[in-house]
């Protein structure tokens, strides 16, 4: 059997310096500034949607776009904080105010103002217009927040899945909101969660088996 002296030894011997991670606000904040960049090129590209200034005067319409950028904002800044395990998971909490605001304003919306699109309402060029910008704007988020979040899966990939998901979903209805006339909040939000349920499955896998690994390594050192 190994002495503690030697296994203390031979682990210290592969030990490679680790770059700290910076704050969680400071990485939150640059991904932010991603999603503000994406949104400046959706406006010098495509331009603000049609009537968005008449649209901005309908006090339900403004509060659910509101709504849904401080649910982003919010979300974004929980999935950093999360992904530390030495952070309190209350931190989940954060975007819950706007999130109700926001899935109320979505409910009022379609009970207010729920009619049947008439003919030729949906064409094929406005369909692949919210398609390119849903995937313009989702998209690069999703795999810029994968990125920077990556070393999270060990500790907390659920929570912090489902509030990157979150961060990304709130900001792509966001940008829908601005720069297309069709509402697709429900395709944006379904497709987004569909996402993180899939990456969330993959990131317990991956964490389980390097937990299986470790525990290996473990049996292995203390057989020798």
């Amino acid at each position: 059997m190994i002495h503690t002296s030697d296994l203390i030894q031979s682990l210290a011997a592969d030990i490679r310096p680790v770059r700290r991670l910076r704050p969680p606000a400071i990485r939150a904040s640059g991904w932010l500034l991603i999603a503000g960049a994406i949104m400046v090129g959706l406006y010098f590209g495509k331009g603000l949607r049609p009537a968005f200034a008449e649209r901005m005067s309908d006090t339900t319409f403004l509060i659910g776009m509101l709504a849904s950028l401080a649910t982003g904002v919010l979300a974004a800044f929980a999935a950093f904080l999360v992904s530390l395990p030495d952070r309190s998971q209350r931190w989940l909490l954060l975007p819950l105010p706007p999130l109700v605001v926001w899935l109320s304003s979505i409910g009022y919306q379609c009970l207010a103002g729920w009619v049947g699109l008439p003919p030729g309402a949906v064409t094929p060029e406005a369909a692949a217009g919210c398609a390119s910008t849903l995937l313009v704007t989702s998209l690069p988020l999703a795999v810029a927040m994968l990125f920077m979040l990556r070393y999270a899966a060990a500790f907390r990939p659920v929570p912090v899945i489902i509030m990157g998901s979150l961060a990304v979903s709130a900001l792509t209805c966001t940008a829908l909101a601005m720069f297309h006339p069709l509402d697709a909040t429900v395709m944006v939000l379904g497709w987004n969660l569909a996402t993180a349920a899939i990456v969330t499955g993959v990131a317990l896998l991956i964490n389980r088996r390097a937990s299986r690994q470790r525990r290996r390594h473990l049996r292995t050192t203390d057989r020798s």
